[in-house]
């Protein structure tokens, strides 16, 4: 299986999120990845260098569309990376919080939806892009106009 070398498991444990921009069609995407488990949850069982150990949803980290699905908010954002807290990806805007493995919402505004995933996959530590329909363009995000300097909400979540 080939795909584009991202970054490693252990860069996206340490950093708490890691974020690419990718091409789809004539779009680009953000995406984020963020761990599969909260750190409390030890290591969800995968062994050191990030490989599973059998489980069916044992994938370490995971890629999603960095977009809440109630609103068009980043959930990501440069410097700050994604709030996560509790096996979550929370809104800065709203709080909705997002499971991490996957995807889904059960409250606040975006209850009941699922982030987009983007598929990856884990070899000998490394995360590789593998979804078909993206193309890599580059480490991190595009300037926004101003978009990272956070939500125009008055909740501003941060944990």
């Amino acid at each position: 299986m080939s795909g584009y070398r991202l970054t490693t498991v252990e860069t996206v444990r340490e950093q708490g999120s890691w974020a690419f921009t990718a091409r789809e069609g004539d779009a680009d995407r953000e995406v984020f990845l963020v761990p599969c488990a909260d750190e409390s949850d030890g290591d969800a069982g995968n062994d050191v260098d990030g490989e599973t150990n059998g489980d069916d949803d044992g994938q370490p980290v995971r890629a999603w569309i960095n977009r809440c699905t109630h609103e068009d908010q980043r959930l990501h954002r440069e410097g700050v990376g994604a709030v996560t807290r509790g096996g979550s990806v929370v809104c800065p805007k709203h709080g909705s919080a997002f499971d991490t493995c996957e995807g889904s919402c059960d409250n606040g505004e975006a209850a009941g939806t699922t982030l987009r995933s983007i598929d990856v996959d884990v070899r000998d530590g490394a995360v590789f892009l593998v979804d078909e329909d993206l193309t890599y363009l580059y480490g991190g995000l595009p300037d926004d106009n101003g978009d990272d300097e956070g939500p125009s909400s008055s909740s501003h979540l941060t944990f």
